[in-house]
C-alpha cells in the first residue's frame, strides 16, 4: 500500500527536509511505500533542491493559492492514501501506523492530530499554538472540520469532494473539511501524539502579518458556502469591537472618560470569553492572560481585514504549507 505525502512550499529550506524525513520514517513505520510531492510555489532558497535530494518529485508552480497547489500534487501523485503536510511541520515515527489502526477499527475516515509549537518558540507563537491543543478533551475527538498542517485521508474522499477550493487564498481547509463533513466522512482529531510546527512566528511582525492574512478569507468563505451564522459571527462581533471602540474615543473626547472605559471593557469581553474557553483545561492563569490579549488584538485584525477584504484587497503573500 502507498501514501502520497503532498507538501505545498515557498520558502521552506530550513524545514523541509524535517518534514520530508519525518514522512519517510513514518511510512518505514507503518510499513508502507512512500510517495513525496512537494508544489513549490517560487521559492527563491534552496528548498527544492533539498527536496529532491531526498527523493520528492517537486513540482514548480508559482502564483497559485494553496488549495490549487495541493490539488496539483494529488494529480501528481499515485498511492491510495493521501497525506497532506505543511512544509515546517514534523510528524512524529508512528503517526501513519496510528491512523491506520484507527482506520482498520472503523474510528475514521479524514484524520489530524494536534498541533505543538517547540519550546525554544515566543511566548506569543506559543501560546497562540497552545490554544488549538484539546485538553481535557477525549483523545479520540470528533470535529466538524480540521486543518491541515496534517491530514490523512483515502484518496476516493478527496475525489468526492472535488479538492480543495482554489479560489481561497486562506481558509482553504476548513471549506475542504467542511465538505468532506458533508459528504458523510467522519473527521477525528487525536490529541496525543502531536506534530510540531517549527515555522513559528519569530516576531510580532510576522504574527500579526499572518493573522490579517488568515483573516481575510472570511468574506470569500461566505461566498463559496453561503450565509452562515458560524462564518458570520466573527467577523461581525470584530465589527462592533471596532464600532465600540470609535465611540469609546468619542466619549473620552467629550469628557466621558468612565462612559469610555466601560465601552473599553465591553470590546475586551469576548476575547476574554474566548481566552476562558480555550485555556480553563489548562488551568494556566498565564496562559489565560496571554490568550487574552491575543485575541483581543486578533478580534481587531479580523475587522480590519473584513473590510479591506470588502474592497478586493488581497495580501501579497504567496501560498505555502
Amino acid at each position: 500500500m502507498k501514501v502520497s505525502v503532498v507538501v505545498p512550499m515557498f520558502n521552506e529550506a530550513r524545514h523541509i527536509a524535517r518534514t520530508l524525513q519525518s514522512a519517510m520514517q513514518a511510512a518505514a513505520d507503518a510499513g508502507l511505500e512512500c510517495e513525496l510531492v512537494v508544489v513549490d510555489n517560487g521559492s527563491s532558497d534552496d528548498g527544492p533542491q533539498i527536496a529532491r535530494s531526498l527523493g520528492a518529485q517537486v513540482l514548480s508552480l508559482p502564483g497559485l493559492t494553496i488549495g490549487a497547489l495541493r490539488n496539483r500534487g494529488v494529480q501528481a501523485s499515485s498511492g491510495e492514501w493521501l497525506a497532506f503536510l505543511d512544509a515546517d511541520i514534523e510528524v512524529p515515527e508512528h503517526w501513519l501506523s496510528l491512523l491506520l489502526d484507527l482506520h482498520a477499527e472503523g474510528r475514521g475516515d479524514v484524520f489530524a492530530l494536534d498541533c505543538d509549537t517547540p519550546r525554544l518558540a515566543p511566548w506569543f507563537a506559543r501560546a497562540w499554538q497552545r490554544r488549538t491543543l484539546r485538553a481535557g478533551l477525549p483523545a479520540l475527538h470528533r470535529m466538524q472540520w480540521l486543518p491541515t498542517p496534517n491530514l490523512l485521508m483515502q484518496r476516493h474522499w478527496f475525489d468526492q469532494v472535488g479538492g480543495f477550493s482554489e479560489t481561497l487564498r486562506t481558509g482553504e481547509d476548513k471549506d475542504f473539511t467542511w465538505h468532506l463533513n458533508k459528504a458523510g466522512a467522519r473527521l477525528l482529531a487525536l490529541r496525543d501524539p502531536v506534530v510540531l510546527h517549527w515555522g513559528f512566528e519569530g516576531s510580532w511582525s510576522e504574527w500579526l502579518g499572518k493573522e490579517l492574512w488568515r483573516q481575510g478569507s472570511n468574506l470569500q468563505l461566505l461566498r463559496c458556502n453561503g450565509l452562515s451564522l458560524r462564518l458570520l459571527r466573527f467577523p461581525l462581533l470584530s465589527l462592533a469591537a471596532w464600532l465600540l471602540d470609535a465611540l469609546a474615543l468619542l466619549a473620552l473626547l467629550d469628557g466621558y472618560p468612565h462612559v469610555a472605559l466601560f465601552m473599553l471593557f465591553v470590546t475586551s469581553v469576548p476575547a476574554l470569553v474566548l481566552s476562558l474557553r480555550q485555556s480553563l483545561k489548562h488551568r494556566d492563569l498565564l496562559f489565560a492572560l496571554q490568550l487574552w490579549g491575543l485575541h483581543w488584538i486578533r478580534l481587531h485584525l479580523a475587522g480590519a481585514a473584513f473590510v479591506l477584504s470588502l474592497f478586493n484587497w488581497s495580501a501579497r503573500r504567496p501560498a505555502r504549507g
